[in-house]
């Protein structure tokens, strides 16, 4: 992002959602926005999706624009020159030579929980995990998802970070208390253990909160108490500025498909709503680190500390930004 908010890489390391799944059926091609790139993905005939960069070696045309797939290969709308999901090119319909260098990146991707995932490192590293199978999705105890998508101009470490910044649950949100949290890391994993009171007509209900990231790019949110609800969340940085955001929420099937419903559809409204409160804070915030933390902010030192590993070697060495320091 503009190095005035935030002094490192818009596009850390890790899994993105670049689709859903049902987004791209067979012989489909989309343009993608991400990591501050060009892409396009197109899935073949075999049913495997692609994802390379969007520009044709030869003269320059985005294949997401005009490209159509054949077979399993796309191929360009300007010359017809095609190319396979290894990036390499297959054809030249007028040539019978293909130059050794016509080929376009491709990138390592995941099709797994509805999403196709994109693995980013820009410095060029192999995938280092993968993200694993979670079995509420398509299962016939849950129904499927309800999709909410937001573009916001924001880095996906402050969103990221919410999930430990208990405090402005409270304040910002007005939920009825201050949650409970406990936060534990596990190599790329972050999880955390909240429990809150959650609002209804009735009065008060005892609920607690179950966040698990992936990295930056993929998490899941398992809600308990007014109605059991997962919600399965990407952050995917598309410019130096900006973030694709997807909430894909699923209710579980538990009080009857009526009340389910009505039950649910509240629920995702509302955290919905409580996203929507943040975006102004995030749009407009500037990013301080180390933060002037006090007693009762909650484990954010512990997620500055397991953010580092999704950055080069010694970004935040020698950053100190304060508050007075845009203020100046």
């Amino acid at each position: 992002m503009s190095e005035s908010r935030f002094p490192f890489t818009s596009s850390p390391k890790g899994w993105f959602a670049v689709a859903l799944s049902r987004e791209l059926e067979p012989g489909q091609v989309l343009p993608v926005k991400a990591f501050e790139k060009d892409l396009v993905l197109f899935r073949g005939e075999d049913g495997k999706p692609a994802l390379l960069g969007a520009y044709c070696p030869h003269m320059g045309a985005h294949l997401g624009h005009g490209g159509k797939v054949v077979e399993n290969t796309i191929k360009c709308p300007f010359h017809a020159w095609q190319f396979d999901g290894t990036g390499g090119c297959t054809k030249i319909p007028y040539s019978e030579r293909i130059p050794p260098k016509a080929k376009v990146r491709p990138w390592s991707i995941m099709e797994r929980n509805g999403m196709i995932l994109a693995w980013n490192d820009i410095e060029g590293g192999a995938p280092e995990w993968e993200v694993p199978v979670i079995p509420e999705i398509g299962s016939d105890e849950w129904t499927d998802f309800e999709v909410r998508e937001w573009d916001i101009r924001t880095h996906s470490m402050d969103m990221a970070e919410n999930q430990v910044d208990v405090a402005h649950f409270q304040y910002l949100h007005g939920t009825l208390d201050y949650p409970e949290s406990e936060a534990s890391v596990d190599g790329h994993i972050m999880r955390v253990f909240s429990k809150a009171g959650m609002g209804t007509k009735q009065g008060a209900v005892a609920g607690s909160i179950e966040s698990t990231s992936y990295g930056f790019g993929f998490n899941t949110i398992r809600f308990k108490g007014i109605v059991e609800t997962l919600l399965v969340t990407s952050v995917t940085p598309t410019d130096a500025e900006h973030v694709h955001v997807r909430f894909c929420f699923m209710v579980k099937k538990s009080l009857g498909a009526a009340l389910d419903k009505g039950v649910g559809k509240a629920f995702i409204a509302e955290v919905s709503r409580q996203l929507e409160q943040d975006i102004p804070v995030w749009e407009n915030k500037a990013f301080v680190h180390p933060p002037m933390l006090c007693e009762g902010d909650g484990p954010i030192p512990l997620f500055r500390k397991w953010l580092r590993q999704f950055f080069p070697a010694g970004t935040f060495d020698n950053i100190n930004v304060t508050a007075e320091s845009h203020n100046a």
